[in-house]
C-alpha cells in the first residue's frame, strides 16, 4: 500500500505544471508546481505531498505541504522563507536614505507603498512636517501604485481560472495595456518601473515633471474606460464565477484571528480601511471620495469583486488628488532636512493601507543616522498564514482560485 501511494503521489506531482502568477513563482501560481518530495501515505489512502517551492532562481516561492485524501485536501501547511533576505537586520546598517531601497523590494507590486511606511515612521519620530504639495503628491502616487498592484492580479488569475472562456484574452490584454500606461506615468515621475525610490524622509525626491499632472489624469481616464473590459470575466464569465463562488470561504472571525487585511479581509465583511479609519497623508480630506468596498460572502469571487471595485475607487482618488495639486500655490515638495539625517531617540509605529493590506513599521532610534531597530509587519505574511485553515476540505483544483484571491507577494511574505 505504501509503495502504491508513493507511485500515485509521484504521478500526481509530475502532472501539475506551474505558471507563475503576479505574486509568486512555483507553488503560488495557477495549479501550483508539484515539488520533488512526494512522500508515502500517513495511513489509509492519505498522501503527503509538497507543492513548490520551484527553483531558487525564481523571483518568489511558496511551498505547501498538503495531505490529500484522493484529490481532497485534508491538511495544509504553508512553508515560507525561501527568499528571506534578512532586511530587518540590514536596516540597522543603513542610513535613512539607504533603507528605502531595501524596503521597496519586498512587495514588488507595491514598491511605493513600502517606501511610504518607512519615511512616515521616520518623519513622525523626528517631527518633520511634509509640505502640502508633497502630501498630496504622495497620496496620488500611492493610489496609482495601488491600481497597478490590483491590475496585476486581475489580469492574471481570473483569465486563468476562466480556462480560456470567451473574452479571457481580451480582458488580460486590457489589463496589460492599462498597467503599461500607468507604469509609464510612474516611470516618468520617478525614473523606475518597479522600484521607484521616489520617497525621501521629508517629502519626495524631486519636482513633478511639467505637464505630468495632466498626463496622469488622462491615463486614469483611459484606465477607467478600460475597466469594464478588465472586469468582464469577474462580472460575467459563468465559468469563472462557477469556479470561485462558494470556494475558499473565509469568515470574519478567521480574518481577525490571523490578521488578514486589505481586500481579502473586506470581502469577508470586515469593514476596516486605514485610509478612512485612521487617516494619514491627505486621506482625511478625501473622505467624500474614498469609498470602502466590502462584501459579505467571503469567497474567492467576493475577493476578486472587491479588488475590481477598489480599482475604480482608487482612480477616483487619483483624479481628486490631481485636481487638488493643480489648485495649490507653488511650493516645495519636501521639507528641508540636514545632509546627515539623525532621528531623535525614541520609538514610534506607523502603518499604512498598502495594496495587499496593512503594512506596519515599528521604528526604534537611539539618536543615530541608522535605525537601532525597524520591525516590519507585512500584509502578505498574515494573508498566507490563514491557508492552513482555509484550504482543508477543498479539492486540489480549487488551489488556483484560492491562492490567487488571497493577494500576497512572496517577497513581502518572507521579507
Amino acid at each position: 500500500m505504501e509503495r502504491m501511494a508513493q507511485r500515485q503521489a509521484e504521478a500526481v506531482t509530475s502532472s501539475w505544471a506551474a505558471r507563475p502568477g503576479p505574486g509568486a513563482e512555483a507553488g503560488a501560481g495557477s495549479e501550483a508546481e508539484a515539488g520533488a518530495g512526494a512522500a508515502g501515505g500517513q495511513g489509509g489512502d492519505d498522501l503527503l505531498i509538497n507543492l513548490g517551492a520551484g527553483h531558487p532562481s525564481g523571483h518568489g516561492m511558496l511551498r505547501l505541504r498538503l495531505t490529500l485524501e484522493g484529490d481532497r485536501i485534508v491538511t495544509a501547511d504553508p512553508v515560507i522563507g525561501y527568499v528571506h533576505r534578512g532586511a530587518e537586520k540590514l536596516f540597522e546598517a543603513r542610513d535613512y536614505r539607504q533603507i528605502i531601497v531595501l524596503a521597496n523590494r519586498h512587495d514588488w507590486l507595491g514598491a511605493f507603498a513600502s517606501e511610504l511606511g518607512v519615511v512616515l515612521a521616520a518623519e513622525r519620530l523626528a517631527g518633520i512636517e511634509v509640505p502640502p504639495r508633497g502630501v498630496w503628491a504622495r497620496t496620488l502616487l500611492a493610489e496609482l501604485n495601488r491600481v497597478l498592484s490590483h491590475l496585476a492580479f486581475l489580469g492574471s488569475y481570473p483569465p486563468e481560472a476562466a480556462g480560456g472562456a470567451e473574452g479571457t484574452g481580451e480582458a488580460a490584454d486590457a489589463a496589460y495595456r492599462t498597467r503599461e500606461l500607468l507604469q509609464s506615468i510612474m516611470e516618468e515621475v520617478s525614473g523606475g518601473r518597479m522600484h521607484y525610490m521616489f520617497n525621501r524622509v521629508g517629502g519626495l525626491k524631486e519636482e513633478l515633471p511639467e505637464g505630468w499632472l495632466g498626463r496622469a489624469g488622462a491615463a486614469a481616464a483611459r484606465a477607467r474606460a478600460d475597466l469594464p473590459r478588465i472586469g468582464a470575466i469577474v462580472r460575467d464569465s459563468e465559468r469563472f464565477r462557477g469556479r470561485t463562488r462558494g470556494v475558499g470561504v473565509l469568515s470574519g472571525e478567521q480574518v481577525r484571528q490571523f490578521g488578514v487585511s486589505g481586500p481579502a479581509a473586506r470581502a469577508s465583511g470586515v469593514d476596516f480601511d486605514l485610509r478612512r479609519d485612521e487617516p494619514y497623508l491627505a486621506y482625511a480630506d478625501l473622505a467624500g471620495t474614498l469609498r470602502v468596498v466590502t462584501r459579505s460572502e467571503g469567497d474567492c469571487l467576493a475577493r476578486f469583486e472587491c479588488l475590481l471595485d477598489q480599482v475604480a475607487v482608487s482612480l477616483d482618488l487619483v483624479d481628486a488628488c490631481a485636481s487638488r495639486l493643480a489648485s495649490l500655490p507653488p511650493g516645495p515638495l519636501s521639507a528641508r532636512i540636514p545632509k546627515v539625517l539623525k532621528i531623535p531617540e525614541g520609538h514610534t509605529y506607523a502603518w499604512t493601507e498598502g495594496p495587499l493590506g496593512l503594512s506596519g513599521y515599528y521604528l526604534v532610534s537611539r539618536g543615530g543616522k541608522t535605525p537601532w531597530r525597524l520591525k516590519v509587519r507585512s500584509a502578505s505574511f498574515s494573508n498566507v498564514q490563514v491557508l492552513g485553515e482555509l484550504l482543508p476540505g477543498h479539492r486540489v483544483a480549487d488551489l488556483s482560485p484560492i491562492l490567487g484571491s488571497m493577494f500576497f507577494v512572496v517577497g513581502d511574505m518572507d521579507r
